[in-house]
C-alpha cells in the first residue's frame, strides 16, 4: 500500500489512526449500549477478528476500555486491564466527551493512569460522543530503554 493510500485509510477508518494491525487480539472491557459501534467495527475490520470480552483468558495485544464516571474506580479498572496484556501493549481508554453523561475529568484520568503505572502517550477523538487516551507502561513509553 502506498503512503497516500495509508493516509486515506487513516482518515476513513478511525482504527487505522490508532495503530491497530491485522491479526491483533483486542480485548474490550466496559461494553454497553452507548459505545461507538463504528469504532468497534473499524477495529474488527483492521484486525480481521472480533473483539474479545472480559472473559477472554489469554494475553491480548491491546485493550479497549470504555469507562464512564459511574463505572467505579478508574484506577482499579486500569490495573485489571493491564493484567491481560504484555508490557508495551496499549490500553485505549475511551471516556464520554465533555458535557456527555459519564464524562471523566482529564485530571482523574491522569491520576488513575499514573497510580496504575501507566503513561498517557496520546489523546484522540474517538467518535461523536467519545474521547480516547492511549496508555502504556512506562517501559513502553521509553521505547524499551531501561
Amino acid at each position: 500500500m502506498s503512503a497516500t493510500a495509508d493516509h486515506a485509510e487513516e482518515r476513513t477508518n478511525p482504527a487505522a489512526r490508532l495503530g491497530f494491525q491485522p491479526d491483533q487480539v483486542v480485548q474490550e472491557i466496559g461494553y454497553d449500549d452507548d459505545v461507538d459501534q463504528e469504532l468497534r467495527e473499524a477495529i474488527e475490520e483492521i484486525t480481521g477478528q472480533e473483539l474479545v470480552d472480559e472473559e477472554y483468558d489469554d494475553v491480548a495485544d491491546a485493550v479497549v476500555l470504555w469507562f464512564r464516571e459511574d463505572d467505579g474506580d478508574l484506577t482499579d479498572a486500569l490495573v485489571d486491564a493491564i493484567q491481560m496484556i504484555d508490557d508495551g501493549a496499549p490500553v485505549w481508554l475511551l471516556t464520554p466527551k465533555t458535557g456527555r453523561d459519564g464524562y471523566v475529568e482529564p485530571s482523574d484520568i491522569n491520576e488513575a493512569a499514573t497510580t496504575a503505572g501507566l503513561s498517557q502517550t496520546k489523546s484522540f477523538n474517538a467518535g461523536k460522543d467519545w474521547t480516547g487516551s492511549r496508555l502504556v507502561t512506562p517501559k513502553a513509553a521509553r521505547t524499551g530503554k531501561r
